[in-house]
């Protein structure tokens, strides 16, 4: 049989958008005295915010903090096809996924925010563009970001413009570890980048690859006790 061309194959959908909406998950930690601020944490792709949360409650002091675990909307299994894990977006309608997720987590911190003194955005890996991207283009105000292991995003490097709500940046702590095969190479752009915009912010970086050490939470407990000054 001889196929000829056929001329669907020269066709091209057309894409539709259609905003929905979901459930997002978040775990929450509550302070057991006076709250220091509200942590709103985000995790890496690939994990849940139960690993974000249990990473973030070996940092020394954060008990005097409240923590809200904000796990992706995009959930899927990993490879075990048991656990459930998440990623924030992909190259796929990558603005939407952006829209949706500044939308979410300002629903987030609209709860949760009430008696937080100070509020913080901590993210690893994927989480901490997540946490870039909530500070500068969310809105509320962030005390401070804390980014391991995750480089500044694209649309937040821009100049300011409409969709700038926050002003000034916050001070960053940024984890960097020194056999991190995927982020310690852009790391020097980060660095050009804060230091240009004369943006405070302070580096670790600590014997380890992609990954919380015990190097790295220190650095971080030290920083958050001086950014409220306990």
């Amino acid at each position: 049989m001889i196929h000829g061309h056929d001329p669907m194959d020269d066709r091209h959908p057309s894409v539709i958008h259609l905003e929905t909406s979901t459930h997002g998950r978040v775990l929450y930690d509550d302070a057991a005295g006076p709250s220091a601020g509200l942590i709103a944490a985000f995790h890496g792709y690939g994990q849940s915010a139960d690993e974000m949360l249990a990473d973030v409650r070996q940092i020394p002091g954060v008990e005097r903090w409240r923590i809200a675990s904000v796990q992706a909307l995009h959930r899927f299994y990993a490879r075990d096809q048991q656990t459930v894990v998440a990623s924030w977006m992909t190259r796929q309608d990558r603005e939407f996924a952006i829209a949706d997720n500044l939308d979410f987590v300002g629903k987030v911190i609209d709860r949760l925010e009430a008696r937080a003194p100070a509020l913080v955005f901590a993210g690893f890996s994927q989480g901490a563009s997540m946490a870039y991207r909530v500070a500068r283009l969310g809105r509320h105000r962030a005390a401070g970001v804390i980014a391991l292991g995750g480089d500044i995003p694209p649309e937040v490097r821009e100049p300011a413009g409409p969709g700038d709500r926050q002003g000034r940046w916050p001070p960053v702590l940024i984890g960097a570890g020194v056999r991190d095969t995927w982020f310690y190479q852009r790391l020097s752009g980060d660095i050009a980048f804060l230091t240009s915009h004369a943006i405070a912010h302070e580096i670790v970086r600590f014997d380890g690859g992609h990954e919380w050490t015990g190097e790295f939470r220190d650095a971080a407990g030290r920083w958050l006790a001086a950014l409220v000054s306990w």
